[in-house]
C-alpha cells in the first residue's frame, strides 16, 4: 500500500469523519481539538449544520449533507439490523461520494473515521492512506453472543459496501476495525476479558471544551440536597414518556433530600414534581461532578461521562450497545441495571436510593474514574493518532 508521508514541516495532516449524531461527534470533536493544540492540522467531513456550532471558529469542514437518523422500534438483535439497513448503509451511500472528495482534496496524513463512516474507511483504503478507526461505542467492541449470526450478517453487510465503492476485498480488510489503529472510548475495567483487535488501544472518555453548553439555573440548585441527573438522549425520545413518568414518580417523594435534572425537552412530560428541573440542553461536564446519581438508559456517552467522574448509575438498556454497557456497569459494582420496559415508581426509587446511599457504588465509580484517568483519555487518543502519523509515540510526549 502507498503511505503519505508527513510534511516536511513536521506538521501532520488529520481528516476527521463523523456521523451526525451529537453523543458520537462529542469525542471526534475532543481528539480533533487534541490534534490541533499538539501543532497539527485537522479538517472535518460531515454535516455542517451539525459540526459547525460544536468546533472551534474557522474550522475546515469539507461538508457531507445531512441524512437524518430515523426513529428505530425494534429490539434486541433485530435492532442492530434495522440500525444496519436503515441507518448505516443507507447513510454511507449517501456520504461515500462527498467523504472522497474530501480525502482525495485535503490529501491528509491520517483519516479518522467514526466506526461507521464507512465510507472514510472506504475512501482512505481507495487513496492508499493510513486511517484509524474511532470506537465510541461498544456494539461492535463487545457483539452480544445471544444471535452468534448476527456478526456474520453485518459482515455481509460491510462486504455490500466494499463491492460498492469498487474497493477490493483482503484478508486483513475490516473496515469496523482499521488495521492501523482502533481508538475505543472505554476501559478494561468495564470491558473485562472481551478480546479485542490487535490495533486496538482502550483510552477511556475523550472530553473537551463543549461550546454549544448553555448557562445553567444556579438559583435553582440547592447545596444542601443530593443531585440526581435524568437523561436518556434525543435518539430515544420517543420510546421513554413511560419511564420517564415512572422516575418522576419515584423522585417525587424524595424532595426532602433530592433535587433532579431532566435532560429532555419541555414537553417530554405534562408535569414533574417540584424538585424536578427540566432543561433540553445542560452544561453537562460542568455538571457531571456535582452529581450524585445518574438515572439513563446507559449509552457509552453518558457512562463515561459520569464513570469519569466517580459518579454511580442508575442505567435501564433500551437496545443496541446500552445492553452490553449496562452490563459492565453493574459488573464494575458502580451502578444498578433496572428494566427499561417493566420497571415501576417503587424498584426505581429503591435503585436511587441504594446508589446515594450504600458507599460501595460510589467507591466503585470513583475507582472506575482513576483507571479513566489512567486510559489517558483526549490526549492518549491524539497521541496515538501522531504516532500513525509518523510523529510521536504516545510515550514521547
Amino acid at each position: 500500500m502507498n503511505v503519505n508521508v508527513c510534511h516536511d514541516n513536521g506538521v501532520a495532516r488529520f481528516l476527521l469523519v463523523v456521523v451526525p449524531l451529537v453523543a458520537r461527534m462529542w469525542p471526534s470533536v475532543a481528539i480533533g481539538d487534541g490534534l490541533v493544540a499538539a501543532g497539527h492540522d485537522v479538517a472535518w467531513c460531515g454535516p455542517e449544520s451539525d459540526l459547525r456550532p460544536l468546533l472551534a471558529p474557522g474550522a475546515v469542514i469539507y461538508p457531507t449533507g445531512k441524512r437524518a437518523y430515523r426513529q428505530t422500534t425494534q429490539l434486541g438483535a433485530a435492532a442492530v439490523r434495522e440500525l444496519w439497513d436503515e441507518y448505516v448503509m443507507p447513510l454511507n451511500r449517501f456520504i461515500y461520494g462527498p467523504v472522497d472528495r474530501a480525502v482525495a482534496e485535503y490529501k491528509p496524513d491520517v483519516v479518522l473515521c467514526d466506526q461507521y463512516a464507512l465510507a472514510g474507511a472506504l475512501s482512505a483504503e481507495k487513496h492508499g492512506l493510513r486511517w484509524a478507526t474511532l470506537a465510541a461505542g461498544v456494539l461492535e467492541l463487545t457483539p452480544p453472543i445471544d444471535d452468534p449470526g448476527l456478526q456474520d450478517w453485518v459482515r455481509s453487510r460491510l462486504a455490500q459496501a466494499l463491492k460498492a465503492a469498487g474497493v477490493p476485498a483482503k484478508d486483513d480488510l475490516d473496515l469496523l476495525f482499521s488495521s492501523h489503529l482502533v481508538i475505543a472510548t472505554t476501559t478494561q475495567a468495564l470491558t473485562g476479558a472481551a478480546p479485542m483487535p490487535d490495533t486496538c488501544v482502550l483510552v477511556g472518555a475523550a472530553l473537551g471544551s463543549r461550546r454549544t453548553d448553555p448557562s445553567f439555573r444556579w438559583d435553582w440548585w440547592d447545596p444542601g440536597r443530593q443531585h440526581v441527573l435524568v437523561t436518556f438522549g434525543t435518539l430515544s425520545a420517543h420510546l421513554v414518556r413511560r419511564f420517564l413518568a415512572e422516575t418522576m414518580a419515584a423522585l417525587g417523594p424524595m424532595a426532602g433530600r433530592v433535587q433532579a435534572v431532566l435532560n429532555a425537552a419541555a414537553d417530554a412530560l405534562p408535569e414533574v414534581p417540584p424538585n424536578v428541573l427540566i432543561a433540553p440542553r445542560i452544561p453537562m461536564l460542568e455538571l457531571m461532578p456535582r452529581f450524585d446519581a445518574v438515572i439513563c438508559q446507559a449509552g457509552q456517552s453518558t457512562v463515561n461521562e459520569a464513570l469519569a467522574h466517580g459518579v454511580p448509575l442508575v442505567v435501564a438498556p433500551i437496545r443496541l450497545g446500552e445492553l452490553a454497557t449496562a452490563q459492565q456497569v453493574t459488573r464494575a459494582g458502580a451502578g444498578i441495571a433496572v428494566s427499561f420496559s417493566q420497571a415501576r415508581q417503587e424498584e426505581l426509587g429503591a435503585a436511587v436510593t441504594a446508589v446515594l446511599d450504600e458507599p460501595g457504588y460510589r467507591a466503585n465509580a470513583h475507582r472506575l474514574s482513576g483507571e479513566f484517568l489512567a486510559a489517558g483519555g483526549t490526549g492518549a487518543a491524539a497521541a496515538h493518532l501522531i504516532a500513525l502519523a509518523g510523529k510521536e509515540g504516545p510515550d514521547e510526549r
